[in-house]
């Protein structure tokens, strides 16, 4: 039923942390849908573990507006826009921003 919940009442924060973690979504959907969240070698918009970069920063800042539970709520909207493959690459270049682990 989390995805219900996800369609009533959006981003799990509120007021301008709301409209910020929804303007980050935005994003992410950008980068898995142009770049993706994983790539098979550095540079570029990619770090030396193949990690989207900016994808990297998004993570660290919903973890700050809102902890696993932002995260969470993120991933889940891009796994049932984006799929299920890209949604992994997201959860891996995730991996160990705050409690999220791969």
């Amino acid at each position: 039923m989390e995805w219900l919940k996800d369609l009533v009442m959006g981003a799990p924060v509120s007021g301008h942390q709301k409209i910020e973690a929804e303007k980050l979504l935005e994003e992410l959907y950008r980068i898995g849908s142009n770049d993706d969240f994983l790539s098979e070698r550095p540079g570029g918009n990619f770090n030396m573990q193949c990690r989207h970069v900016r994808a990297i920063a998004i993570g660290k800042r919903l973890n700050e507006l809102g902890g696993m539970e932002l995260m969470n709520w993120a991933y889940r909207k891009v796994r049932r826009k984006l799929k299920r493959q890209v949604a992994s690459h997201l959860e891996y270049a995730w991996d160990r921003i705050g409690e999220w682990r791969a």
